[in-house]
């Protein structure tokens, strides 16, 4: 199976942000982060429900991990579902603390496609990720509260490449 055996209308891409902008941190047991991952799911089993089947996730810390939790678990409990890693270069969770890194590699096991932009990080690579999974999408899904950085960046390339956005506010 490949990235190219999908229509853009079969497919949804994620973007969101990374611990350090979520109100509560690397804390995870804390109840609005497990509802905002409730709702990650609840999104993605929708748009699986409408048709989607192919689900790109650029497996940064924080909200992109939710989202890759969220669509095995879907594709856990549904025929059809389809991971890709979206990858922004080889080395990407490298300098990571060591439970962010066995996560990540974990679920990068699990996922169906990995599909790296750069072998090596270069200054655009991540950007050229998010357009990547952009231009693969009829669909994404942000979790953004208008703050700049890359899911701005991303969320305002696929509004100008007329995808339909789902935003998911961080829960206060």
């Amino acid at each position: 199976m490949t990235a190219g055996d999908f229509s853009k209308e079969e497919t949804c891409c994620f973007s969101g942000y990374r611990p350090e902008k979520l109100p509560w941190g690397e804390r995870e047991d804390d109840e609005r982060c497990r509802e905002l991952k409730r709702r990650i799911f609840h999104i993605a089993e929708a748009l699986y429900i409408s048709g989607r089947r192919r689900f790109i996730c650029g497996m940064a810390r924080g909200c992109d991990i939710y989202f890759a939790e969220a669509v095995l678990t879907l594709r856990d409990i549904n025929d059809g579902v389809v991971v890709e890693a979206a990858l922004p270069f080889t080395e990407q969770a490298e300098k990571w603390n060591a439970a962010w890194r066995e996560r990540y590699y974990r679920l990068l096991s699990r996922c169906d496609i990995e599909t790296y932009i750069s072998r090596e990080y270069t200054k655009d690579c991540m950007a050229r990720r998010n357009r990547y999974m952009v231009d693969s999408s009829s669909v994404i899904i942000t979790v953004f509260d208008g703050r700049f950085g890359g899911t701005q960046y991303t969320r305002g390339y696929a509004f100008r490449q007329g995808l339909e956005i789902v935003d998911i506010a961080p829960p206060d």
